[in-house]
């Protein structure tokens, strides 16, 4: 079962890769390549960049700059010509990405690639990447490999039932979810929620940050609470499903979480013999910044598994 499992997304990335490798003239149509993958675009966002360290978006944009390089070093088309083909407007921007990734300008690039005086190596075309995926072999792809970090994730699996939460909507980029937070206390601590048993602060992201405007991504600042407890009528009520979850706990700063999903869904999952379930996912926060330092705050991770 494990090994059926780790076939089918190692397929389900090798056709991405496949239709990105194909398509590098192209606009990248982000939420097709989660439909093939018979997953969310958040969570094939999370798989793909875990099991090649990079997302779909990154490595269209790497692929696209190392056939650039490969441009300049083999042929005479104009460097505005080749800014275009990379996806760039302007020579400017395109110069502009170009020096950050190679530490050239395309025109010295060219020079050096094209130098031979025996004293100077030309530069290499390639950008340093995990996968080892680069333009000039994307006709003898390896397979897929399958990364596991320096330590093995911690995951357990739990039966759950169904959560009953009062969230404030947030609509805006992710790391501004604070600002949620900040309303629903305002209105949960009068209200007599936060005294509530067992009550628990969640997030719940719907929108994959890749094909989603910053502006228009949406999440929920939220607090599980008893079936009986009164709403006001301020919260919107939702409910988490109930069903298998496989859990994971991140410690440190909020701003490695988008790695630790990574792992866990592009690292852990694969190699467990488990799919992606219909109950979605969430972050259950178990301290705040207000009473712990970044290095101390604990997350867990939930993830629905069929």
């Amino acid at each position: 079962m494990k090994d059926e499992t780790r076939a089918f997304y190692e397929r389900a990335v090798r056709a991405a890769v496949a239709t990105i490798a194909a398509g590098l003239d192209d606009a990248l149509e982000l939420a097709a390549l989660a439909r093939g993958a018979a997953l969310s675009p958040l969570h094939f966002h999370h798989v793909f960049r875990g099991m090649l360290g990079e997302t779909p978006l990154e490595l269209h944009r790497r692929l696209r700059l190392e056939r650039a390089a490969w441009q300049l070093a083999n042929r005479d088309d104009a460097v505005t010509r080749i800014a275009f083909d990379a996806g760039y407007e302007t020579h400017e921007s395109f110069t502009r990405a170009f020096r950050g990734a190679f530490a050239a300008s395309p025109s010295e690039f060219r020079d050096r690639a094209r130098r031979d005086d025996g004293c100077t190596r030309p530069p290499d075309g390639v950008l340093a990447a995990r996968s080892g995926l680069h333009f000039t072999d994307l006709d003898r792809v390896a397979p897929i490999p399958m990364f596991i970090g320096e330590h093995a994730m911690n995951v357990e699996v739990h039966t759950m039932p169904e959560l009953r939460v009062a969230a404030v909507r947030h609509a805006g980029p992710y790391n501004e979810i604070a600002e949620a937070f900040a309303r629903l206390g305002a209105i949960a601590g009068p209200a007599g929620l936060l005294r509530q048993p067992g009550v628990t602060m969640v997030a719940i992201y719907h929108d994959d940050p890749e094909t989603t405007a910053a502006a228009e991504l949406r999440s929920d600042a939220g607090l599980v609470i008893p079936p009986d407890a009164a709403l006001p009528r301020e919260l919107v009520e939702l409910h988490l499903p109930p069903g298998s979850y496989a859990r994971t706990t991140h410690r440190g700063p909020y701003t490695r979480l988008g790695d630790a999903w990574a792992r866990f869904m592009g690292e852990w999952l694969p190699a467990s013999g488990h799919r992606v379930g219909p109950g979605g996912s969430y972050e259950v926060y178990r301290n705040t910044p207000e009473t712990a330092s970044p290095d101390e705050l604990v997350t867990d991770l939930y993830l629905s598994i069929a």
